[in-house]
């Protein structure tokens, strides 16, 4: 549970059994620029160390802090405007499928982290960019493995 708080909840359906979804999800991250554009915000973390979803390994803006296949992986990170944590959790919903949720934590102190949230939470494109991740998470996670 997080002492930041909540901001959203996005969830998606995905046609793969939850150690698939787990596996896509942990796989999901550094995207192209990411590293540049976390170093621009002041990332605590900025490069890709360790293994893909396990504690303690790092992408451009996250540190993986919880890894509980197949059902949980916690993010968390911190720049110069906020706080937050982005947790997936992965609900078994039988058959092969699963529910794939982003819930997202954060804080944005003084003026500055203020604006920020304005600009990435009041314009839409947090929800955008999250619902787009969780998409493209299913879409790995679906295909079909040799």
């Amino acid at each position: 549970m997080s002492v930041l708080p909540f901001v959203d909840e996005h969830a998606q359906v995905v046609d793969a059994a939850p150690e698939a979804t787990w596996a896509a999800t942990a796989q999901s991250f550094g995207v192209r620029g990411a590293g540049a554009f976390s170093r621009l915000l002041g990332c605590s973390e900025t490069t890709t160390s360790g293994t893909a979803g396990e504690v303690g390994s790092t992408v451009p803006g996250f540190r993986v802090q919880r890894a509980n296949p197949p059902g949980e992986l916690g993010l968390s990170g911190r720049h110069r405007f906020s706080r937050y944590e982005l947790a997936f959790e992965i609900d078994d919903l039988g058959a092969g499928r699963s529910r794939l949720r982003a819930i997202t934590h954060a804080e944005f102190p003084h003026l500055r982290g203020r604006l920020y949230r304005g600009l990435v939470i009041g314009s839409g494109g947090h929800v955008f960019a999250t619902r787009r991740l969780l998409r493209a998470i299913a879409r790995r996670a679906e295909e079909p493995r040799p």
